[in-house]
């Protein structure tokens, strides 16, 4: 089983976008376990609350189960690049994909923090995937 870690936030568009990617997986139905990670910065606000309720959680954990991948879910408190390599190190992640925002040319030189520190300090390959592209209307 090929273990990928999904950190996601309150984008539906990056959620779907990262479910994506992994949906490309070879064999994903059958041979990939994902284990979908909301970080919650405050402690108040993580009682109860599953990364599935989160707007991008929601968004690709129902693409994940319509493909009839395995998946599941990981809620941590504390700084979220800490936390994301330590769920990798902890759920042995064979892969991470990340949801990367859009950014202003300056902005786009450097990831934001917690990409950029999950790319700079991750021991595994790691996938940024941006958006889900709009459909045409």
């Amino acid at each position: 089983m090929f273990t990928v870690l999904m950190p996601v936030d309150e984008s539906e568009s990056r959620g779907t976008a990262q479910a994506d990617a992994v949906i490309r997986l070879p064999h994903a139905a059958e041979d990939v376990r994902v284990v979908l990670l909301y970080v919650f910065e405050d402690r108040t606000q993580a009682g109860g609350t599953s990364p599935k309720q989160i707007d991008g959680g929601r968004a690709a954990h129902g693409r994940l189960r319509g493909a009839g991948v395995s998946i599941e879910e990981l809620s941590r408190v504390g700084d979220p690049a800490t936390e994301i390599l330590s769920a990798a190190a902890e759920t042995d992640a064979d892969y991470i994909v990340l949801g990367g925002r859009k950014r202003s040319p300056l902005g786009s030189l450097l990831f934001g923090s917690v990409t950029q520190a999950v790319v700079l300090d991750a021991d595994r390959p790691v996938t940024i995937t941006g958006g889900a592209k709009a459909s045409p209307s």
